[in-house]
């Protein structure tokens, strides 16, 4: 082969391969962009889930707190019924049998103070 054939083959050759390592890095750069977004949408889907559990979570959080004062509220009501159903049965037992009340209660006066005692 001569030095001139060898020279047109070499710089084909070179051609070649320049324009294959700008397609690889042209190729290169499509990926790195295709894994950026992809990263991005994860991420981006990652944290709307995560605004989503912590929203559900605070919900939950916020109903136990509504129902437990609920409970409270009527546990509280239902003690204060009690209360004065046990004042109206004390005053009608009082008015009803004063003296059988005067009674009881020197009775139970005495067995305090013995138990005092000791």
């Amino acid at each position: 082969m001569s030095d001139a054939t060898r020279n047109l083959t070499d710089k084909a050759t070179y051609e070649r391969l320049e324009k294959d390592v700008t397609a690889v890095k042209n190729d290169i750069a499509a990926l790195t962009d295709q894994i950026t977004d992809a990263l991005n949408n994860f991420a981006g889907t990652a944290g709307n889930q995560a605004r989503r559990g912590y929203k559900q979570a605070r919900a939950s959080a916020e109903q136990a707190v509504d129902d437990m004062s609920e409970r409270g509220s009527a546990m509280m009501d239902a003690a204060q019924d009690a209360a004065v159903s046990i004042e109206e049965t004390l005053e009608d037992a009082i008015t009803q049998r004063p003296l059988a009340t005067v009674g009881l209660a020197i009775g139970i006066g005495f067995l305090i103070g013995l138990t005092w005692r000791r």
